[in-house]
């Protein structure tokens, strides 16, 4: 099991707005957490007795030798439990440092991690509605546009701009900048 003290990973994705909003919103089929890629080491011994196997562009997955580090460029990896014959979670590696929280498909995109990453009363950590939409946004289906519908009325004026802004940089005119607005 990961311990967040032990490890610096947070929830990403579906189940990252549901700890948002506080309850579950809709089905996942997953579930999602990003690390930094110099802390995937730390996250591979704390999964000691899963498969993991590295996504390597659009058509490879192969699992990852014992000791192998994922190739650079290279940034999902699925989590199998062997003992089941099922696939588990998501590890994502992103850029950016401790202190800064980065946008891995356009690193410009930078915030204080502190801003971006939140914790759950229970102390889970996950990355806030900003940070997760500007990922939905690139394919924008049906179940990321729940998650804008049901993000943007909770989030923080700062939030819903700092998004906006995003977006524009990132997936200029994009739909989702006016309902920001």
């Amino acid at each position: 099991m990961l311990v967040a003290a032990e490890v610096p990973w947070h929830v990403v994705g579906g189940w990252a707005i549901d700890l948002f909003v506080g309850h579950p919103t809709r089905e996942h089929e997953d579930l999602e957490i990003a690390v930094l890629r110099e802390d995937f080491p730390s996250v591979r011994r704390a999964l000691a007795g899963y498969r993991i196997h590295v996504v390597v562009g659009e058509a490879e997955v192969r699992q990852l030798g014992h000791d192998e580090d994922p190739p650079a460029g290279s940034y999902q990896n699925w989590v199998l439990d062997p003992q089941a014959n099922a696939w588990r979670m998501d590890v994502m590696l992103e850029p950016g440092d401790a202190d800064t929280w980065a946008f891995r498909r356009d690193p410009a995109i930078r915030a204080p991690r502190a801003t971006m990453v939140a914790r759950t009363p229970e102390g889970i950590p996950y990355l806030r509605p900003a940070g997760v939409l500007l990922f939905k946004a690139k394919a924008a289906r049906p179940k990321d546009e729940h998650d804008l519908a049901v993000c943007r009325p909770l989030m923080d004026e700062r939030a819903r701009s700092w998004l906006a802004e995003s977006l524009q940089h990132a997936h200029p005119g994009h739909r989702w900048i006016e309902q920001l607005a």
